[in-house]
């Protein structure tokens, strides 16, 4: 596979990343997480044509209420660990910085807090995600096309500065949950030129306790693929870790600031305890490449 330029996020993991064999639920409970799946997402359509003509917190709730039942329909428990959303001051912008592993990352990060994300365009033509992905006002990127990444900034930053809380995926591209790739710098940008805050967040797939690579989607996966060996898989939990904001200042440049979120979220990642309360949202839930 080629990249179309230097700079073009890729990631060295792959189908052997993936972990074999793994617990599985029986075939009833399979049928029934696909039934369930499917109804939640063809409920995503009127979700979809509601979407527009809601305001504010009708809105939000809406958005965040369909995809923590799509998560659990999916066969996977969210759990909350640190603040409750990702916002601390309402109608001030902040911009929320996670790791990337799945397509499940985008539906965890609404179910905390519907937000909008900045993603890779072939997002925009899966079928009803696509559309709610859309409907919560996603920014896309072309991520083959560098020319065009200054006015993505450029637009990220004027979202930020009207108040929005804006998520991006930093490494670009996902992993495989067991690894992380370098956070990318230039997104980072938008925040340092809107004067916002970031939000660091850590997405980790967890079964039996114990991260699991499962829930990944990488190397030759395609869509229906992960989406039924997440449906398949027992005792998936997602846990969305919540860190402190990094204020305005403690960084001066878009690397100083990308390096300085990696450090906070690695913590997380490579096992440091933070000792804070978990939120837990009971129920069953796991390659979106979101942009970073």
């Amino acid at each position: 596979m080629t990249t179309a330029h230097a700079w073009m996020p890729t990631s060295p993991c792959g189908d052997g990343c993936v972990e074999h064999p793994a617990p599985a639920v029986g075939a009833f409970r399979l049928a029934w997480r696909v039934c369930a799946a499917v109804t939640v997402l063809l409920c995503g359509v009127l979700v979809a044509l509601g979407v527009p003509v809601t305001r504010g917190r009708a809105r939000e709730a809406l958005l965040r209420r369909w995809f923590r039942a799509l998560v659990r329909a999916f066969g996977a428990e969210l759990s909350v660990v640190g603040g409750p959303v990702f916002q601390a001051t309402p109608g001030r912008g902040v911009l929320v910085v996670s790791n990337h592993v799945s397509w499940l990352d985008e539906l965890a990060i609404d179910a905390v807090q519907p937000i909008r994300l900045v993603a890779k365009r072939e997002i925009r033509d899966w079928p009803v995600l696509g559309r709610l992905i859309t409907a919560a006002r996603t920014v896309y990127l072309d991520r083959e096309r560098l020319s065009r990444l200054p006015a993505a900034v450029a637009e990220l930053a004027g979202a930020l500065r009207e108040g929005a809380a804006v998520g991006i995926h930093a490494e670009g591209t996902t992993w495989c949950g067991l690894a992380s790739g370098r956070y990318r710098p230039a997104l980072f940008q938008a925040a340092l030129d809107a004067g916002v805050p970031v939000r660091p967040v850590v997405l980790r797939y967890l079964v039996d306790g114990r991260p699991t690579s499962r829930a990944a989607f990488v190397g030759s996966d395609t869509l229906v693929g992960s989406l039924l060996r997440v449906l398949r898989l027992r005792g998936l939990v997602v846990e969305v870790h919540v860190l402190d904001e990094v204020a305005p200042g403690r960084a001066s440049t878009r690397r100083e600031l990308a390096a300085l979120v990696q450090r906070e979220s690695e913590r997380v990642l490579y096992g440091d305890d933070l000792r804070v309360p978990v939120q837990r949202v009971h129920g069953s839930a796991r390659r979106s490449a979101v942009a970073g």
